[in-house]
């Protein structure tokens, strides 16, 4: 049953000649990749002998992997193994923090957010807020590829309107906001806080009370 010949789907790996650990769990990640969505690659038939890897079964994903296939000819070389399950981990969860990557591949947090910064440089991948807050989403031209424009749109548009809401629910119990109270709650940069607060503005949801550092915002 199984094929005589490699695929996008088949590859055909050996530790005869002592390949590297990483390029072995490469492989393993890589095909995991194609059905990804399921389950992630179950271990537990392994023992301290021998490796089994059962791949969870289902549709493959090609239109991912193409997109891999791609950025490593670009590259001109292989994307690391931190790469694929992040890759893999974004496509299954849709948004990710650092500890949640961090977690999966089993490394600091620091080492996780290399990760995903450099899957950012790349295109691969983009960022969401700001320090301790910052999530990270597939790139739109990666949802595009995979034929998936509007689950972009829906993740993509989820902080701006949780945003809003944490805002206005603010100011309804409290009675007012200013930009640090709006930047703290929503885990933003001063900047990204003010046009929050502008944008509330020009939409007539709330109203500004002085100036400068001193403005501060409230319901009509």
């Amino acid at each position: 049953m199984i094929p005589d010949r490699e695929s996008l789907t088949v590859e055909f790996k050996s530790d005869v000649n002592r390949l590297p650990d990483a390029e072995l769990a490469a492989a393993v990640i890589y095909q995991g990749l194609l059905r990804f969505g399921r389950a992630l690659p179950d271990y537990s038939r392994s023992d301290a002998h021998s490796v089994v890897v059962m791949l969870p079964g289902g549709e493959a994903d090609i239109g991912l992997l193409r997109i891999i296939v791609e950025q490593e000819n670009r590259q001109g070389a292989p994307l690391p193994v931190d790469s694929l399950i992040a890759l893999a981990l974004l496509r299954r969860e849709r948004r990710v923090d650092t500890a949640t990557l961090a977690a999966a591949i089993q490394r600091d947090d620091a080492a996780a957010r290399a990760v995903l910064e450099r899957l950012v440089e790349a295109g691969l991948v983009e960022a969401h807020g700001v320090t301790k807050g910052r999530t990270f989403m597939l790139a739109s031209a990666v949802y595009r590829e995979i034929g998936e424009a509007d689950s972009y749109v829906r993740q993509a548009g989820f902080d701006a309107i949780q945003q809003e809401q944490m805002v206005l629910k603010y100011v309804r119990e409290h009675g007012e906001i200013g930009r640090k109270d709006a930047a703290d709650l929503c885990r933003l940069s001063k900047d990204q806080a003010s046009r929050l607060l502008r944008k509330l503005l020009s939409e007539d949801k709330l109203v500004m009370a002085g100036k400068g550092r001193g403005a501060h915002y409230r319901l009509p």
